[in-house]
């Protein structure tokens, strides 16, 4: 069984920086994908930034610049660094881990709260 653990979220004022870190743990092999999503209220979640573990990377448009995502295989984290935080990226963040040649096992973390303030 995969678990998922993400610590990092909380309050910040807006321009200000957060890092994001998810740990897995489990059965974890290779090709997977790790990755951060978001969900603000009343919007669907949408992909914020993901990573391979070949190291690829993948943004949404509207971070593209402003946070950088990155893992450490041998521990099993992936991180998303955020900086100049507006009030837009409110929302909570989602880890996801994807494991498979067609990245059919699909997990999820418990979600935490990125409040910026303006």
């Amino acid at each position: 069984q995969v678990q998922l653990v993400e610590s990092g979220g909380g309050l910040v004022q807006a321009g200000g920086s957060l890092r994001l870190s998810c740990a897995a743990s489990g059965s974890i092999f290779r090709p997977n994908v790790m990755g951060w999503y978001r969900q603000a209220p009343g919007k669907q979640r949408e992909l914020v930034a993901a990573i391979t573990s070949r190291g690829s990377t993948n943004y949404a448009d509207s971070v593209k610049g402003q946070f950088t995502i990155s893992r450490d295989n041998a521990k099993n984290t992936v991180y998303l660094q955020m900086n100049s935080l507006k009030p837009e990226d409110t929302a909570v963040y989602y880890c996801n881990l994807r494991i498979g040649a067609r990245y059919e096992y699909d997990y999820w973390g418990q979600g935490t709260q990125v409040t910026v303030s303006s």
